[in-house]
């Protein structure tokens, strides 16, 4: 069902005749780059890639913002975006919302020259909830956009769920007396002045064995893009469409 209405709103996207800022006297080689990133709704635990043994690159730190969500609600960008009510997107984005079974985490794109041969810097993507035990967003990496002879648009993203087991103090494993018996012999042992031993206690209970930051899915994919026409790029939980429509000089 959620591949259906996916289909659906790809496929009704294009007849979408939306009002369009297009800059006048455009110069050469001039785009409307439009992205939208969601989330697709389903259990992480119902996803048959297995990524908890994947090893996951150093995370770079792009010089430029293509959105970044912040704790209050808003996002910042260095780049002057266009509003959403503008993107030919927004149709695709829209229905994708009402279906239920899509999150739009981000809908939005800009104007710019890509000129052959034109080398992008990657765009920094952070978004989706916050998860504050590990200092960032459900959704983070880095977009680029290419042009040899067609334009290429590279998405780097992991998708990270903060892992419950992690959150866990051994202690919470034990079966109850277990527990009792263990709490027993530690309060002896600090009672009796071994300042270590009672160290050793709440180290043991506050530091988990599991990592709490957990990889669910990610994207490492670079794809050529066609002018005027939609693309999808997408993994098990997360997914990019993306547009380029070709502004005409002199338009």
């Amino acid at each position: 069902m959620a591949g259906a209405t996916l289909a659906m709103a790809l496929a009704l996207a294009p007849s979408a005749l939306m009002a369009q800022s297009q800059p006048g006297n455009a110069p050469k080689d001039y785009y409307r780059a439009e992205f939208i990133i969601l989330e697709r709704l389903v259990d992480p635990k119902g996803i048959e890639e297995q990524m908890s043994g994947k090893q996951v690159d150093p995370t770079i730190q792009p010089d430029k913002t293509l959105w970044a969500a912040q704790q209050d609600g808003s996002h910042r960008s260095d780049l002057k975006l266009v509003p959403r009510s503008e993107l030919h997107l927004n149709q695709a984005a829209a229905r994708l919302e009402r279906s239920g079974n899509y999150r739009v985490l981000a809908a939005t794109g800009w104007y710019e020259a890509f000129p052959p041969d034109y080398d992008g810097e990657p765009l920094q993507i952070a978004m989706g909830d916050w998860l504050a035990e590990a200092g960032l967003h459900t959704v983070e990496g880095f977009i680029e956009v290419d042009r040899q002879r067609f334009l290429h648009v590279g998405v780097h993203l992991n998708h990270w769920m903060i892992n419950p087991d992690a959150l866990r103090s051994p202690a919470m494993d034990l079966p109850p007396e277990a527990s009792g018996e263990q709490e027993t012999e530690q309060s002896a042992e600090i009672q009796a002045g071994s300042g270590s031993t009672a160290e050793g206690f709440f180290e043991i209970a506050q530091t988990p064995d599991a990592e709490p930051l957990q990889l669910v899915t990610w994207i490492r994919e670079t794809r050529r893009m066609r002018s005027e026409e939609i693309h999808f790029i997408d993994s098990p939980t997360i997914g990019v469409l993306v547009f380029f429509k070709r502004i005409e000089a002199g338009s």
